[in-house]
């Protein structure tokens, strides 16, 4: 059984692989999730404190997770 875990991407990333390990996670395309994001950033500013704070937290699967 295998439990599906939230990590940046190593493979499908832009910047620090956020949106590409979100997008696995929810199984849709990462392209979506960067729309989001732009969308949040432009309507305030979220998207982009949002973004940090899952680099800090989301283990990147280059760390062996």
């Amino acid at each position: 059984m295998s439990t599906k875990k939230l990590v940046r991407s190593g493979s499908d990333k832009k910047i620090a692989g956020v949106c590409g390990g979100i997008a696995k996670y929810f199984g849709i395309d990462s392209t979506i999730v960067r729309i989001i994001a732009v969308i949040f950033t432009l309507a305030g500013g979220t998207g982009i404190l949002l973004y940090i704070v899952g680099w800090i937290l989301m283990p990147s699967i280059d760390d062996g997770y």
